[in-house]
């Protein structure tokens, strides 16, 4: 690991270096997780690169375009400051992308501001991250977008009480301020707050509580990935659905878990702003695109939210080369049509205004798969936490 360079230095350094890259080639650094338990979602992002560049080229105005890859782990934002210190000075890149996770992207913000390089997140989704740098833009969602809407749809199913159940840090905090937040203003009741740890793998003592409680409903968010898997199956299995109490959640239904699930996950309510079962011929090109991959990955949000990041990231490129400032005032209020709907870049947030749909599980009847099919619109909104 590089020591840290102090932020006068490494602007001065960047200045430098940046002289002497030819204005023909733009570098852009991702940082993700390409290996350990999280790898899928370095695998995915990676992979939705190349989709775009195989349907759209490599070059943006009169730019080449190239993409530098660097692991961060996981959690890990001491080595994600590293890589971006490492990808700035060695590599001399012109944009970052990608960090999954809040506390990675948190650790760069003194970096890109100082050094005004356009980064644009593929996942992390905590609202506040946004207000740590002017250079972040974000072209996944945050929880306050996806929750609040579901905790307005579920009082409108009749849904009154509610346990949340969240990881305790950023992220999961955010969601259920958010779920709380909507659901008490319209008069529903949180019977109890439960945070898990992070490293939490078995959720059976928070769910038995849930269940001794008796609530209408009880209210998600863990971390993507094994979590997800883990989470959900113990709901099944420690009866709160047989006790009648519904599952409002967000990713837990992920594409890249679903089948593994079984018949159990059929029925499950989540909120969300990507299913790969979305009805749109763009939707259905995109997926046909990844699976046309040497052995790609499975399919979820992830690859959906790192396809428009590059969208982004091509068109500051084309309106403003290596002027970062000039390309993030490029990006701000673009509107174009996703895989996963219409999106239009908040001026305001620097995060995507987008549907959120509500999801059911269900298996589709000619491929025999589980899906997560949207069944409505509840929300075509930006990030309700920026406010707050």
């Amino acid at each position: 690991m590089k020591p840290s360079v102090p932020a006068a230095l490494l602007l001065a350094t960047v200045t430098t270096t940046a002289a002497q890259v030819s204005a023909d080639e733009i570098k852009v650094g991702v940082i993700a997780p390409f290996s350990g338990p999280y790898a899928l979602y370095g695998t995915q992002f990676q992979e939705a690169i190349e989709v775009y560049q195989a349907q759209h080229g490599t070059t943006a105005g009169d730019h080449e375009i190239s993409f530098i890859y660097k692991d961060s782990g996981g959690v890990n934002p001491d080595q994600t400051r590293s890589l971006a210190q490492e990808l700035l000075i060695r590599d001399r890149v012109d944009y970052l992308a990608g960090f999954t996770f809040t506390p990675n992207a948190l650790a760069v913000a003194p970096l890109i501001t100082q050094s005004e390089t356009p980064t644009v997140i593929f996942n992390a989704a905590t609202s506040r991250i946004n207000k740590e740098s002017d250079f972040f833009l974000r072209t996944s969602f945050t929880l306050w977008q996806v929750s609040a809407p579901l905790a307005e749809w579920a009082y409108d199913q009749g849904i009154r009480e509610v346990v949340t159940t969240v990881t305790d840090y950023g992220p999961g905090i955010d969601a259920e301020t958010g779920f709380r937040s909507a659901f008490e203003a319209r008069g529903g009741k949180i019977l109890d707050s439960i945070r898990m740890p992070l490293s939490t793998t078995d959720f059976t003592p928070f769910l038995q509580s849930v269940r001794e409680q008796d609530p209408d409903a009880v209210f998600v968010f863990v971390p993507g990935g094994p979590t997800t898997f883990a989470y959900t199956k113990t709901y099944n299995e420690n009866g709160l659905r047989a006790a009648g109490i519904e599952f409002l959640g967000t990713a837990e239904t992920e594409e890249s878990n679903l089948q593994a699930l079984g018949d159990a996950a059929i029925g499950l309510n989540t909120s969300y702003h990507y299913s790969t079962a979305h009805d749109s011929d763009l939707n259905r090109e995109f997926l046909a695109a990844i699976a046309d991959l040497d052995d790609p990955a499975p399919v979820n949000w992830a690859n959906v939210q790192a396809y428009d990041g590059v969208h982004l990231i091509y068109h500051m490129v084309e309106a403003a080369g290596t002027d970062g400032p000039a390309a993030v005032e490029a990006a701000l209020g673009l509107e174009w049509e996703s895989p996963r709907g219409p999106l239009i870049l908040d001026p305001d947030s620097r995060t995507v205004i987008q549907n959120v749909y509500h999801r059911v599980v269900e298996r589709n009847p000619e491929t025999g798969l589980l899906e997560n099919v949207e069944k409505s619109i509840i929300a075509t909104v930006g990030d309700l936490g920026w406010d707050q």
